[in-house]
């Protein structure tokens, strides 16, 4: 079901909700959250789809927040869209003129009540997400440092307005690489003395994971360059050689240690849909990533040089 309302009222848009809601026979509004996602008319759709197929497994009244035209005169028009493939509402916020720099006014009506919020910057990555009129209403805030035009700027700047309940998409994706690299660790009866982590030039992941890998095994991590796709290699250095986690295809790993058969892992890269499930299944603060935050400074820049092998 789609409701469209031009020129309308945040009480209009309550009243609406209510309607839909009736229509499709919910007594209740079976949310567990509220998701807001800051955004602009390009990433739009591919923002709310992503949204959508995470409220699958979180349900959750989706705010799409779309500032357009600075100078217009105010103006909020609203696009409601409910049943099915929708779990949960969705509503898209269009705000016109200044009416665009008081958007946590028109939001805060909107919030079905005693339910934790998350805002997602799907476009452009604010310096202090806390420090947002947005960001403030929320418990859980997510960015994604890889859409930003200097992805390593970004993290810096992150960094520095770091505040619990920040995280990154970022992050995110290098959840399965840490996952593996950690339980490989586990299994080594030899000492990491360092290694390199290579992937594709200006990927924040590869960023933070080789700043992880320094700030939990307390030895120095490098960054390399590749062709990508994303990360392609991981290389542990111990005193009887190599272990290396190598992952070309963007699909495929394969687990090389000295003296031991090549294991085979799954080691898929990850839709966005999939990565804004993860962080919305948490809102307690994540101190380990403000730690791989903090350690990116010290991670050494890539060069292209030829890593050890």
């Amino acid at each position: 079901m789609l409701t469209d309302l031009t020129d309308t009222t945040t009480s209009d848009i309550r009243g609406a909700l209510a309607r839909t809601r009736d229509q499709m026979g919910g007594p209740a509004t079976g949310v567990v959250l509220n998701l807001i996602i800051m955004t602009d008319e390009a990433g739009q759709h591919d923002a709310v789809r992503a949204a959508s197929q995470a409220g699958r497994e979180h349900p959750c009244r989706i705010l799409g927040v779309i500032a357009r035209e600075r100078r217009a005169a105010s103006r909020l028009d609203a696009e409601i869209r409910s049943g099915e493939g929708t779990p949960g509402q969705t509503v898209l916020l269009r705000l016109y003129g200044p009416m665009g720099a008081h958007a946590d006014s028109v939001i805060m009506p909107l919030l079905v009540p005693d339910t934790p919020v998350v805002t997602w910057w799907h476009g452009t990555i604010p310096d202090v997400p806390s420090a947002e009129p947005l960001g403030l209403l929320a418990q859980r805030r997510i960015t994604d440092a890889a859409r930003a035009s200097d992805p390593a700027a970004a993290l810096a700047t992150l960094s520095v307005g770091y505040r619990p309940g920040d995280t990154d998409l970022s992050w995110t994706r290098a959840t399965p690489w840490r996952s593996l690299l950690a339980a490989t660790a586990d299994q080594l009866d030899d000492p990491i003395t360092g290694g390199v982590v290579i992937a594709e030039e200006h990927n924040p992941t590869a960023d933070l994971l080789a700043a992880w890998l320094t700030s939990r095994l307390g030895v120095p991590f490098a960054r390399d360059m590749s062709a990508g796709p994303g990360i392609t290699d991981v290389l542990l250095e111990t005193p009887v050689g190599l272990v290396t986690l190598s992952r070309p295809d963007g699909r495929l790993a394969t687990l090389s240690r000295p003296g031991q058969p090549d294991r085979h892992v799954a080691l898929h890269r990850r839709d966005v849909a999939d990565l804004v499930a993860e962080e919305l299944r948490r809102l307690d603060p994540d101190e380990i990533y403000r730690e791989a935050l903090v350690a990116v400074a010290s991670i050494p820049a890539a060069t292209g040089d030829d890593a050890p092998r």
